[in-house]
């Protein structure tokens, strides 16, 4: 019998019974972490232990609204030492997830030149940081290879192209797709040799690896609470003080003013300009003591873990008759995240059939990053222009397998058993 992950044993629902299309209760595997993660114990038990001392930050002067002001203000000092980010230079800012934290960037980001802003973002980005550049500003993308990997190459000549005009180079930490890890520091070399700053949305990264925003030359990252264990709907943005100091919020309100009148504003000083309305109290908490407990076990330590177990999967799962693997594997710098189709059958039916016959859990589609699956898939042009017209038809995707710290062998294991029976069937 293969050895049980160290870490299970820190995860709630690891031991859930679900029901199979036959009604049959079996234990959950679950696979779809890229998505979200289950909620670590340690964070439910903070949440539970401080639910009775709980009550709303800032300005109230009773003793529970002045803890609760200390530990949400307090938390900001352990996110900064977590990425290492510079506590001289930079704030945390809180947000909901990953997504507000793009648009509240695109907001501040030019308001008083657009005109002569150019943003660049990657053919492998999520939507979340596509869609919120588009309109706005000049948008160009950085291509990648067939393969589906960055070209640097692309992005330096991108940079000479545009002549100084680059504001912001914008990537993927680590694609949600194919798990490839971005070459950070090469990036903001080349963004910082060409005056152009670099954000990074770290989603993906920043559960599964160490990240250093001072070693690596990271100027704005941004990353979930829901994707590192810790639920309640809670994010990050980080960034230059500086930066945030001009301009006014998106979300203008209450907390963000220091004097109003009924013709003139003064804006707070960051994060506080920026954190409108009431907080989210509860999944900063959570955030932090997830953090806490990553740091406990070492991010090192984790990412060698499932590098193992990425490594164990693709060996037998390429092995598996009529597997197609969308992923390049020689490339080592990649986090637990691996694309596939079975020939002759969707990707929907084929996550359908795992999670109803076998209670396993994956994600199917396109993971929102239509335009990267188009390219991996070398969808036709008029295949594309077809689901245009028929949006709710089913469109190319894939599967994808995304593991946790939690995950083990064992579990491997039987999902290369139902791939295989799935693909010989």
């Amino acid at each position: 019998m293969k050895a049980k992950s160290p870490f299970r044993d820190l995860i709630l629902g690891t031991e859930t019974l679900v029901p199979l299309l036959n009604n049959k209760l079996v234990k959950y595997i679950n696979f779809d972490n890229a998505a979200t993660t289950p909620p670590l114990k340690a964070v439910m038990e903070c949440i539970n232990n401080y639910a009775p001392w709980y009550s709303s930050i800032h300005r109230g002067k009773g003793y529970k609204s002045l803890l609760s002001t200390k530990l949400y203000e307090d938390s900001r000092q352990l996110i900064t030492s977590f990425v290492n980010a510079s506590p001289e230079k930079d704030i945390v800012i809180y947000v909901n997830n990953t997504t507000e934290a793009i648009n509240k960037l695109s907001h501040r980001l030019c308001q008083e030149e657009k005109e002569k802003c150019v943003i660049l973002s990657t053919e492998m980005e999520h939507h979340s940081n596509d869609l919120p550049w588009r309109d706005k500003f000049t948008l160009d993308y950085i291509a990648v290879n067939q393969a589906g990997l960055l070209s640097l190459e692309d992005l330096e000549g991108k940079l000479i192209q545009y002549q100084g005009q680059v504001k912001l180079v914008t990537v993927t930490g680590a694609s949600n797709v194919t798990g490839y890890i971005n070459p950070l520091k090469e990036i903001s070399g080349l963004c910082h040799q060409y005056g152009a700053r670099l954000l990074v949305d770290g989603a993906q990264l920043v559960p599964h690896e160490p990240v250093d925003m001072q070693k690596e030359g990271i100027d704005f990252l941004i990353f979930s609470g829901h994707k590192i264990y810790a639920p309640f709907g809670a994010g990050v943005l980080i960034g230059p003080r500086e930066f945030f100091q001009k301009g006014s919020p998106a979300y203008p309100g209450g907390g963000t003013v220091q004097v109003v009148t009924r013709k003139e504003v003064y804006w707070e000083d960051p994060p506080q300009k920026d954190e409108g309305g009431t907080p989210n109290l509860m999944g900063v908490i959570a955030l932090a003591e997830a953090i806490k407990k990553l740091q406990e076990i070492g991010m090192e330590r984790i990412a060698a873990y499932e590098r193992e177990l990425t490594q164990y999967t693709l060996k037998y799962l390429k092995e598996i008759p009529g597997i197609k693997l969308y992923t390049d594997l020689s490339v080592d710098k990649r986090v637990a995240i691996i694309p596939f189709q079975l020939d002759n059958l969707s990707h929907e039916d084929t996550a359908e059939i795992l999670a109803t016959k076998y209670g396993i859990a994956v994600r199917n589609g396109c993971f929102c990053a239509q335009p990267y699956i188009q390219k991996l898939l070398k969808v036709p042009a008029r295949e594309i222009k077809r689901h245009i017209k028929d949006p709710h038809g089913l469109r190319p995707g894939l599967v994808r397998i995304s593991f946790a710290f939690y995950n083990q062998k064992e579990e491997v294991d039987y999902l290369l058993e139902a791939l295989d029976t799935i693909a010989k069937k």
